[in-house]
């Protein structure tokens, strides 16, 4: 049996192997090296968060894994394809990853059921009337059916951040990355995304989110990488990630948050 072709999109995992591995990958910006001989291993259905700094290369790693970086060395597979071979159909690979940004990305133009279509319709090849009704149910999902012609701006931020969830969902990714999701929000409203995140874990949706929510770090994780200067310097189940951790970079860091 032969293993899949260089531009085709990943289905399934290999028995036995990560949905998303990330070997010893490296990024610099010019003379600044932002991820430093980084690996990492994601199982299916597993929720692994990332904590660290700003600039520790979290949104990085992300933005390598759905191919928005080019790595400089290094390798990244997704459902046993490597997705860093330059031969890759990158818009294939990213039709299998779901990807949410902290600043919503949603087309203010668009109302929110557009919004949700557009992947299905334009990516997925799916009819129109196909892609509506599984928008209206992914809509209907996140608690917000009954915002489906609003626009955008008629939202709130939490709101807004749901239908950015609801896009990426719609297609049925292998892989959610959440690249800060709540940082844009008021604090009242970053609740409502996180019980959403809570209840795609529960779900089984893979998922590698990057953080500087502790809380929900403790209670959604199965893992929690820590990460300093690219690399990452400190991981294990959250309980003791979070609260016994060993290297001391970890401990000054989550002094930031207990005080």
């Amino acid at each position: 049996m032969t293993g899949p072709t260089a531009g085709a999109a990943p289905d399934v995992v290999p028995a036995g192997s990560p949905l998303l591995r990330v070997d010893r990958v490296r990024k610099a910006f010019g003379d600044h090296v932002v991820l430093d001989d980084l690996s990492l291993d994601v199982a299916e259905h597993k929720v692994v968060v990332l904590i660290g700094a700003s600039g520790s290369g979290k949104s990085t790693l992300l933005r390598c894994v759905n191919l928005l970086e080019e790595v400089d060395d290094g390798v990244i597979e997704v459902a046993g394809q490597e997705v860093t071979d330059p031969r890759v159909d990158a818009n294939a690979v990213r039709a299998r990853i779901g990807m949410v940004f902290q600043a919503y990305n949603l087309f203010p133009h668009l109302r929110v059921l557009d919004n949700v279509t557009l992947a299905p319709r334009l990516v997925h090849k799916v009819g129109k009337r196909e892609a509506r009704e599984r928008a209206a149910a992914m809509l209907e999902r996140v608690g917000l059916g009954a915002k489906a012609q609003a626009f955008p701006d008629e939202l709130s931020g939490g709101q807004q951040q749901r239908v950015a969830i609801a896009r990426a969902l719609v297609t049925q990714p292998a892989l959610m990355l959440l690249d800060e999701v709540t940082s844009a929000l008021d604090p009242e409203l970053v609740g409502e995304v996180l019980d959403l995140l809570g209840e795609l874990k529960d779900e089984g949706t893979t998922m590698v989110v990057a953080t500087h929510e502790m809380a929900f770090a403790r209670h959604v994780a199965d893992e929690v990488c820590f990460l300093h200067q690219g690399r990452i310097l400190e991981r294990g189940p959250a309980e003791q990630v979070l609260g016994a951790p060993r290297e001391q970079r970890t401990q000054e860091f989550l002094r930031r948050f207990t005080g």
